[in-house]
């Protein structure tokens, strides 16, 4: 199985278990993601461990630079100095800094559309849309609030929601695209675990509200913290706290009878 695959295993793994959860022990925490919780309604794993920053909406008094949100609050101080570095040389029209900023988001937009999607194919047409334009839009863009991966996610979803909008065909993905071979977790919920399939949880997702779905996709099958994900969808975190609640909710009322 490719890394690519492994990765979409991991994580889907991780909702599982949050679904699982909810269905076995029959209550809903009043907040998921919040400080102190534990299991899969705590935060995600995040990348890196340097100390992140919240980046809020610039006020007409704000300074010029905007460089401080060309990186992604998941990066390490290292990781964030060398891609606001080629940020801003992107902003400059040149397009090797702008290659090495498509390898390092090229994964997360990836996911994110995939799973959006349900289709490789798709996924991968509407990724490189995505960086195109990006691309195309580099030299005179400002982040106004949203740092460099931000902005991407909200290109990408928009592209999916006018992909859906205009109609087209959606393909059915194969088992390779999903490494659909499930493993159970320790713990009480092991049982309803194992008897959720990636099938069953991708169709439940797909049938979710937009904010719910998105919601979803961002924490827990791409990592993103809470304020990330608020800054691409435009909402509180408080919100994004419910949407993610209500999501995981609503997955576990679409599961069968039979594995509760």
């Amino acid at each position: 199985m490719s890394r690519r695959a492994n990765d979409v295993h991991r994580r889907l793994d991780a909702l599982r278990a949050a679904v699982a959860l909810l269905m076995n022990e029959g209550y809903e925490p009043a907040y998921a993601g919040v400080a102190g919780a534990s299991g899969p309604f705590a935060e995600p794993e995040r990348r890196g461990s340097g100390g992140g920053h919240e980046t809020h909406p610039r006020s007409d008094n704000e300074p010029d630079d905007d460089t401080e949100l060309a990186a992604s609050s998941e990066e390490t101080e290292a990781d964030r100095t060398r891609l606001i570095a080629l940020v801003e040389l992107a902003r400059k029209g040149d397009k090797e800094a702008f290659g090495l900023l498509y390898d390092h988001y090229n994964g997360a937009v990836y996911r994110f559309l995939f799973y959006r999607t349900r289709s490789a194919q798709v996924a991968e047409d509407l990724t490189s849309e995505t960086f195109f334009r990006a691309l195309r839009s580099m030299t005179g863009f400002r982040w106004q609030g949203k740092d460099f991966g931000a902005w991407l996610m909200t290109i990408a979803r928009n592209l999916a929601t006018d992909h859906f909008k205009a109609g087209r065909t959606r393909l059915e993905m194969t088992t390779e695209d999903m490494g659909l071979h499930d493993s159970p977790a320790d713990g009480p919920e092991k049982i309803v675990m194992a008897g959720i399939t990636n099938e069953m949880l991708l169709g439940a997702l797909s049938k979710l509200p937009d904010e719910q779905r998105d919601c979803i996709i961002m924490r827990f099958l791409q990592g993103l913290s809470i304020a990330e994900t608020a800054a691409i969808l435009g909402r509180s975190d408080g919100a994004v706290k419910q949407l993610q609640l209500r999501g995981i909710r609503n997955l576990a009322k679409q599961m069968p009878d039979g594995i509760r």
